[in-house]
């Protein structure tokens, strides 16, 4: 019986999977049964000749990141991951709410969540300033990073080191900017894939990824910006926002939904200005996107 190869799944490339095994790079396709393999799965390949094989199992993951598909299901994005750098700037105007998303699905998920302000050369307002600091309190790491003018930039790739990480955040915050400043040779990587793999230049359709030059690995997911609540049920995003958590099991009511339940400890704190009233406007406004079938859930 052929022995299995145990490798680490870098790239969709087609209709096939890029598999790297011992630095040689597999194009593979998987059994039918297999559920869907994501970028950052460890699996176990049969060789069927030098540079082609197939995905025979996927091996257990510590960690999926999915993104909403059809017809209200999810697909895999990446896994095995360590942390989201939910990268933001001040052009184009911060989105807090995205930001809230982003924090409540990790939460959730058990990744740890690092905040990353890019542009920096640009000018800041207080109002931002004051949001960042109260991320900060709540033990979010901040990184204030200007790839114009190479900020901030060491301290960054130190909490990528030796780490599984993707950035995610909206369109135009420079999320690809950063990845090419931080893998100058990244299209290099791109094209010895795609030549391994006899399929064309650049022909990744979905997330790729990177080893880092000083360790660690990047998950570069172009196109991917946002990751759904469609799995997301009311308790879960309430446990999400991370000063909640200490409150929640002292509401009155166990089934507690945080907006408008008498002896909410959650409401009280908003009232007493313990949690800044904006940011729990933004929990209502999340809960008011939940799917219809988990909003009566508890």
């Amino acid at each position: 019986m052929q022995s299995l190869l145990e490798g680490l799944v870098v790239s969709h490339l087609g209709k096939g999977i890029a598999v790297e095994v011992n630095q040689q790079i597999y194009l593979c396709q998987t059994r039918r049964k297999l559920e869907t393999v994501a970028v950052g799965d460890k699996v176990q390949i049969s060789e069927v000749n030098g540079e082609q094989g197939r995905i025979e199992k996927l091996l257990p993951r510590r960690s999926i990141l999915l993104r909403p598909a059809r017809n209200g299901k999810t697909r895999p994005v990446a896994a095995n991951l360590d942390n989201v750098f939910v990268v933001f700037a001040v052009e184009p105007a911060c989105d807090f709410l995205l930001i809230d998303q982003y924090l409540a699905l990790t939460e959730n998920l058990n990744i740890n969540a690092q905040l990353v302000l890019n542009k920096i050369d640009l000018d800041n307002s207080d109002e931002i300033e004051q949001q960042l600091a109260y991320y900060q309190s709540l033990g979010y790491p901040l990184h204030k990073v200007s790839v114009k003018k190479s900020l901030g930039i060491e301290t960054l790739k130190q909490a990528l080191t030796g780490h599984v990480s993707i950035f995610t955040g909206q369109s135009g915050v420079g999320k690809s900017s950063l990845t090419n400043f931080l893998m100058p040779e990244k299209s290099l990587k791109i094209n010895s894939v795609s030549a391994t793999t006899k399929h064309g230049r650049h022909t990744t359709t979905a997330a790729t990824l990177y080893h880092l030059p000083d360790g660690g690995d990047l998950i570069d997911s172009p196109g991917v910006a946002i990751f759904g609540l469609a799995d997301t049920t009311e308790q879960q995003l309430a446990w999400g926002y991370r000063e909640f958590q200490p409150l929640i099991e002292n509401c009155r009511f166990h089934n507690c939904r945080h907006v408008n339940d008498k002896g909410c400890a959650v409401i009280e704190a908003v009232e007493n200005k313990t949690i800044p009233n904006s940011r729990y406007q933004r929990f209502l406004k999340l809960r008011s996107k939940l799917p219809a079938a988990t909003a009566y859930s508890f």
